[in-house]
């Protein structure tokens, strides 16, 4: 239905999607296809597998609209509902409660072996690193509840290939649209029991709880699952909760389950919106970063200056910052800060045990809005110029000030600065 969704919505993503889809899937599992059809009297798309091994009953779940919405540098996208895998086809949704979870006769099962499959696959740039982000999220959820390593989970519940399929395709679009902001309104609860390899458990799903742990529920009153584990782990990856902060609506899309919900259509729905203008004429472009902050209180001077170094030079660092506080005892302390992009944000807490002595950290997720720049040269001074709402700025890059004193080096700022920079790339 995510799928569905986004590519009802953008159209144009549809043949680096497909083939993405295609290229992750071994001969004879069958065939990805978009389709139009039906669902409650409304127009849909439904993704999936076609062909004679393709089975498409592995997400038979009953999903009613929730929201979603992704920001991206020009534009948002809100989702509603994760829903059931739906049949290829033209025809309404069929009725029935199918199991979610059963043992599929074909699959890579293994998380090692999707793994694998996905990092060797010919795939569109970004769409792997994003596959395998969506897909480690569910392996380490699944590793925690049977209490067992990562590397040794097997994914029985989402053990075909059309699984596989879904999360490709949304690391596909994921990549396809790096830079979004994706938010998410209350998802449906659902309710009763669930029939998985290792028993009856309550919906949620104990995957998907642990998955959305943080994120906004509601009780719509309609039984069975309506969150997949699978679901989940794309929400996770991409979306927060909450409600877009506005905008002007550039396009919509809506993905179709396969299970008829009583009084209501069972869909996915996304909306696009391109972000509002600030004040005047610069626009203010919307990310995500991680906040990565910790405190050391037994490194000197010089380590620590060192470690900023090496931190602020990992891949995926966006900026590093060092503060002075007390601590207990009246004790000095150096309080870090880094800035770093969300999918970079294990690997650079892993560098901050690294390079320092601390023992914890404190880890978050931050909206930023970020200015317009450009980087130029005047008066012979590289600059940076800022689309600001009252008028551009222009700042010259201190570290290339040339003059024997202060006064010198101040006079080639003012020159630089006052002068009509010849703007070049960001």
């Amino acid at each position: 239905m995510f799928v569905a969704a986004l590519l009802d919505a953008f159209p144009d993503l549809a043949p680096r999607v497909m083939a993405d889809a295609r290229a992750v899937l071994p001969e004879g599992a069958g065939t990805p296809v978009l389709r139009e059809g039906l669902s409650g009297g409304i127009a849909v798309r439904r993704f999936g597998l076609e062909g004679e091994d393709a089975h498409t009953h592995a997400h038979d779940h009953a999903h009613r609209p929730a929201h979603s919405h992704a920001h991206q540098a020009s534009g948002a996208v809100l989702a509603e509902g994760l829903g059931p895998r739906a049949k290829p086809g033209n025809e309404e949704e069929r009725g029935g409660n199918e199991p979610a979870h059963e043992r599929h006769r074909h699959g890579a099962g293994s998380y090692r072996d999707m793994r694998a499959r996905i990092e060797a696959a010919a795939l569109s740039e970004g769409t792997a690193r994003h596959a395998s982000a969506i897909l480690g999220l569910l392996a380490r959820a699944e590793a925690a509840i049977h209490g067992v390593k990562v590397e040794e989970v097997h994914f029985h519940e989402i053990a075909d290939w059309d699984s596989l399929l879904d999360v490709v395709a949304a690391g596909s679009l994921a990549a396809a649209l790096q830079g979004a902001d994706w938010t998410v309104s209350a998802l449906p609860l659902g309710g009763g029991l669930v029939r998985t390899q290792h028993g009856l458990l309550p919906v949620p799903a104990p995957a998907t709880a642990a998955l959305l742990d943080g994120f906004d529920w509601r009780d719509d009153g309609i039984a069975g699952e309506r969150v997949t584990p699978t679901g989940a782990a794309i929400l996770k990856h991409l979306a927060r909760p909450g409600r877009p902060l506005g905008g002007r609506l550039v396009a919509s899309g809506t993905g179709a389950g396969t299970r008829a919900l009583p009084g209501m259509p069972n869909v996915l729905r996304a909306l696009v919106f391109e972000a509002a203008p600030a004040e005047g004429d610069a626009r203010a472009d919307h990310d995500r970063v991680a906040v990565i902050e910790f405190d050391i209180d037994d490194m000197t001077g010089e380590e620590i200056g060192t470690a900023s170094e090496r931190l602020r030079a990992a891949p995926g660092v966006l900026d590093v910052s060092v503060g002075s506080r007390l601590g207990k005892k009246g004790r000095p302390v150096a309080s870090m800060r880094l800035l770093a992009r969300p999918e970079s944000m294990e690997a650079v807490a892993r560098a901050c045990f690294a390079q320092t002595s601390t023992i914890g950290l404190r880890v978050r997720e931050e909206r930023r809005l970020i200015l317009p720049r450009a980087a130029g040269e005047s008066a012979g001074v590289a600059v940076k110029t800022v689309a600001r709402p009252g008028g551009p700025t222009v700042k010259a890059e201190s570290d290339v000030l040339t003059g024997d004193t202060l006064a010198a080096r101040r006079a080639l700022k003012l020159r630089a600065e006052s002068g009509d920079a010849e703007r070049g790339d960001a």
